[in-house]
């Protein structure tokens, strides 16, 4: 990655960390939701863009990480900070279960695609079926306002965590693609047959990438209830979450380290104008990213960056 995109991306989260000091809470609210989905989708990056998996069932680890944190305050009173820890441990652990179990079965492309996405809906279905995750009624957190709750009265602090928890696994992200772990991925996103010829161990590297990817995802189910509180199986293991982890990495840009984190700014920040406009009619915003996703498919197909990439490359060439 070129230092100037580097520093771009310092002075992004600069100026984000300023909106709530600025800011009404209506768009802290906004801001705060689109670093949940952008932290999810920095997650399925990991797996589908630098590792070439395509997933769509996202919503299994975000819904464990989120129902794993509620039920351990709920049920057995566990401090919010460990079960938070516990949450993202368990929806690592779903995802290299679910891994092993596809990889090792060698479906790709568009197979593994749909068996994620049968593995979420076999969860959500559980989720709303069972007691002990409050069933159809959902579950709802008490509110405990203080630091040791997970809780604050600022809306603001919240803001600036996600953007801690953002920034951080972009350089994650950003190690991740100057090692060789990074290298092996490209190797199977690009030929798995290849790298398998050259040494790579085609299993690992895809187990290693869908437990990150999963544990990164679940981080912001964990953030998910701690700001909102309340979860139901159509929120935790909802299709919503899949679809814009993965429509915010295509339109910013897939496999690129910013992509995910301006791909969520940008849907979130049309699907908010379309509401805006539009909002008596029901499912107008979910038409709108289907346009969104076919236009950036059509002329954009590297995304938001790749664009950028594209015409200031143009320039240089001028």
């Amino acid at each position: 990655m070129k230092r100037s995109e580097w520093l771009f991306l310092v002075a992004l989260l600069a100026a984000l960390a300023l909106v709530p000091l600025l800011a009404s809470n209506l768009v802290i609210n906004f801001l705060v939701t689109a670093l949940i989905v952008a932290l999810a989708a920095l997650g399925w990056n990991i797996l589908g863009g630098l590792g070439g998996q395509i997933s769509f069932g996202h919503a299994a680890f975000f819904g464990t990480g989120a129902y794993v944190t509620e039920l351990l305050q709920l049920r057995l009173g566990a401090n919010a900070w460990a079960a938070a820890v516990a949450g993202i441990a368990a929806g690592a652990l779903v995802g290299l279960a679910i891994g092993a179990a596809v990889f090792r079965a060698r479906l790709r492309g568009s197979y593994f695609a749909l068996v994620t996405l049968a593995f979420a809906e076999v969860l959500r279905i559980l989720a709303n079926a069972l007691d002990v995750t409050g069933g159809a009624s959902g579950l709802l957190l008490p509110l405990q306002p203080g630091a040791a709750h997970f809780q604050f009265d600022q809306r603001s602090v919240f803001a600036w965590i996600g953007i801690a928890c953002v920034g951080a696994v972009l350089l994650l992200t950003r190690h991740m693609m100057n090692s060789r772990f990074g290298a092996h991925l490209a190797a199977v996103r690009e030929n798995e047959d290849a790298a398998r010829a050259l040494g790579v161990d085609i299993l690992a590297t895809k187990l290693r990438a869908i437990t990150l990817s999963a544990a990164i995802t679940a981080a912001a189910g964990v953030f998910y209830v701690q700001y909102f509180l309340y979860l139901d199986a159509n929120i935790g293991y909802g299709t919503w979450i899949s679809i814009e982890a993965l429509l915010a990495a295509i339109i910013g840009g897939v496999g690129t380290m910013a992509g995910p984190l301006i791909g969520a700014l940008a849907l979130h920040g049309l699907g908010e104008l379309t509401r805006g406009f539009a909002g008596s009619i029901t499912g107008i915003d979910l038409v709108i990213f289907g346009l969104l996703l076919v236009a950036a498919i059509a002329f954009a197909p590297a995304g938001i960056v790749g664009a950028w990439k594209r015409y200031v490359g143009g320039r240089r060439n001028a």
